[in-house]
């Protein structure tokens, strides 16, 4: 596929999206929520890749929602919005809570400004490495709004609720230390990519299949009861266990050899 708003790359099993508007500041408008939601759609059905970065170009990874191209056509708006329940996520939603559904880790490595749903966005990341010089904000109170493209799915499990209050009521653009303190990202780096794909090729020696059950469980039992934790957990042992790919672990650990695994199992 050929993407118009997005730079799409790969190596050795890891794929880069790349939010491509530099000349915008990657502001989002309609056609990179769709090609957004695509690729991590697709990206969900390969058993094949091993981690994903998201990022952005140009030194900056979103300045938010590009305003006004959305609000200047309703059909738009009424696009990004639209639901058949109001459990489902829309397409505003998707584009944050899709990367929490690939049964690898997403890694989002963020620079310059990262503001409204930008932020969103890199919430459904499952580790956020920014640059000291970073600008983060949950802006959407500034344009009397309330976040609404999933991104709090992951805020109410990395902050409080008091912090995540002051940053959604306030709409405050936050520096890179900062973000780390509240507990909004995992890491501040000089080279932020390099330190994503430094983590890359640690992934990228384990078992698909276990990094795929630990990113499912994990999500799927976080705020969960101990129970379901539990039953869980199990559950996933025993397929890991009767896995191809549990054997060749097994192997790598006792000779000391880099034998390929194969493809991630179909049912995570």
């Amino acid at each position: 596929m050929t993407w118009n708003k997005l730079d799409v790359t790969e190596h050795k099993g890891v794929v880069t999206v790349a939010l491509n508007r530099p000349e915008k500041l990657n502001a989002i408008d309609k056609e990179m929520f769709d090609e957004l939601d695509t690729i991590s759609k697709q990206l969900r059905k390969r058993k094949d890749i091993r981690a994903v970065i998201l990022t952005g170009n140009g030194g900056t990874f979103s300045s938010g929602i590009d305003i006004k191209s959305i609000v200047s056509d309703k059909s738009k708006v009424l696009n990004l919005l639209a639901k058949l329940l109001p459990g489902n996520a829309n397409l505003a939603q998707r584009v944050s809570r899709n990367w929490r559904m690939i049964p690898v880790p997403v890694i989002a490595v963020i620079e310059g400004r990262c503001y409204g749903g930008g932020l969103q966005i890199v919430m459904g990341a499952d580790i956020r490495i920014v640059a000291p010089s970073t600008e983060l904000s949950i802006m959407e109170v500034r344009w009397g709004l309330v976040p609404d493209m999933g991104g709090l799915l992951a805020l109410r499990e990395v902050v409080s609720k008091d912090v995540a209050l002051k940053l959604t009521l306030t709409g405050d653009i936050i520096t890179a230390e900062k973000a780390l303190e509240f507990g909004v990202v995992t890491e501040v780096s000089e080279q932020p990519m390099q330190a994503a794909q430094d983590l890359c090729a640690k992934i990228t020696k384990a078992s698909p299949d276990a990094i795929a059950a630990i990113k499912h469980t994990t999500n799927r039992c976080w705020v969960s009861s101990e129970r379901s934790l539990l039953a869980k957990e199990t559950f996933s042992q025993i397929r890991l266990l009767l896995g191809k790919n549990f054997s060749i672990a097994v192997k790598r650990q006792r000779t000391s050899t880099d034998i390929e695994y194969k493809d991630r199992q179909s049912f995570w």
